[in-house]
């Protein structure tokens, strides 16, 4: 069912969130080029402490202890492995909220709730919303399908303890970028073919949807991997490196499967799927993913 801008808090998403003053915490393009050149040449434990480095936070972001609680606790996962999620709330009394469940990026390898810290303040402060942030495991020690489950696990959880949470169990956007965009909309539509209730809208921003191998270009006349393949920052070269550590322990054919490459889900599947935010970048070679995604979910109604 598709909810009006009324009664979907999709709609409702404060503006704000935008207006960050990234500008006080910016750093040239020539340096972050000389950073990142060569970062993924790296042995894997010193390039995630390297991207395990919050960035600093914006002048206008909310102040923990005073704008914003912030707190952590560890839940049980399938086999039996505790991760952690980081919690969100504004300061004051909190009951019956939007409950916002975040998967972070970092193309499955980088990357902890805390890499978004801006997001997941700005997030609760300005929409008076429970904000819960995933610290899944990792590619390539834990490839596909481990960071997707425990992202389930979590979102599963966080429905069963929303109460306690001081969310509403009926009341839930999910959302991510790059990848975790990937993983937020794989959750949804595992959630929504299981009949799990409650998801009322997805937040997309840069969604990775499909393995470049897989792309139907046919259908979709985009070429963002070969006009951006130089992007700063995360390029195509980089973009098939991360890929490549997260589907490390899998047959090829996977890269096709809908919970690795949603955009090649049903029409069937795509038509249960929430109401959809999805945002892109003009020069990221995931742009025409997201762009592809749209029209994809349009097409299915």
């Amino acid at each position: 069912m598709r909810a009006t801008q009324d009664s979907n808090p999709i709609f409702l998403m404060d503006s704000s969130i935008a207006a960050c003053s990234w500008g006080s915490v910016a750093t040239s393009q020539r340096q972050v080029d000389e950073i990142s050149k060569n970062a993924l040449q790296l042995p894997i434990a010193e390039l995630r402490a390297f991207g395990y480095r919050p960035p600093p936070l914006p002048r206008d972001a909310p102040v923990s202890g005073k704008d914003i609680e912030k707190s952590s606790l560890d839940i049980v996962v399938r086999d039996g492995t505790e991760i952690r999620l980081a919690i969100y709330k504004p300061i004051g009394a909190v009951s019956n909220a939007l409950l916002f469940f975040n998967i972070h990026g970092g193309g499955w390898v980088l990357g902890q709730p805390e890499t978004e810290e801006a997001q997941n303040r700005m997030i609760a402060l300005k929409n008076k919303a429970v904000v819960v942030s995933v610290d899944y495991r990792k590619a390539p020690e834990y490839p596909y399908p481990t960071p997707l489950n425990d992202c389930y696990d979590a979102f599963h959880w966080c429905v069963r303890n929303a109460r306690s949470l001081g969310a509403n169990p009926q009341y839930i956007l999910v959302g991510g970028g790059s990848a975790g965009a990937n993983l937020s909309t794989v959750l949804v539509l595992k959630a929504r073919a299981e009949n799990v209730t409650g998801i009322l809208g997805q937040v997309l921003n840069i969604p990775v949807t499909c393995h470049p191998k897989h792309f139907p270009t046919r259908k979709y006349h985009y070429h963002s991997y070969t006009q951006n393949a130089n992007a700063p920052i995360v390029d195509a070269w980089k973009m098939n490196w991360f890929w490549n550590q997260y589907l490390s322990a899998c047959d090829e054919d996977v890269a096709s499967d809908p919970s690795v490459s949603p955009l090649l889900a049903s029409t069937k599947a795509l038509t249960e799927l929430p109401p959809t935010l999805i945002q892109v970048a003009g020069m990221d070679p995931l742009r025409d993913e997201g762009l592809a995604y749209g029209e994809a979910l349009k097409a299915s109604g």
